[in-house]
């Protein structure tokens, strides 16, 4: 884990913005048609649609914060969902209190 690459992802308003809303994603997406919003993910066109930014904005940001191990991508069919990885959110701010 690279803690440059996740303030680099963090950097962006954007980007921490995705973040804070797939700590809550029942508030600030619909509930997706095919599985669980908690379980699954957020439909990566849900997270397009609520941006407005192109697609390839959307999903370059979404690259970045994976890449950074902040979220994590679960393909189901032809969509990709995305969510919270939990257990890398808590490493990192485990590393920055020990290392900062």
């Amino acid at each position: 884990m690279e803690l440059l690459e996740v303030f680099k992802a963090l950097s962006n308003e954007t980007r921490l913005q995705i973040l804070q809303w797939l700590k809550n994603p029942e508030i600030h997406f619909p509930k997706p048609q095919n599985g669980d919003i908690h379980e699954d993910g957020v439909c990566v066109s849900d997270i397009h649609k609520k941006f407005g930014l192109s697609q390839s904005t959307v999903s370059l940001y979404l690259s970045m914060l994976q890449n950074a191990g902040l979220i994590k991508a679960k393909r189901i069919g032809q969509f990709t969902y995305y969510k919270r990885d939990e257990e890398n959110i808590k490493k990192i701010v485990e590393l920055l209190s020990r290392d900062l």
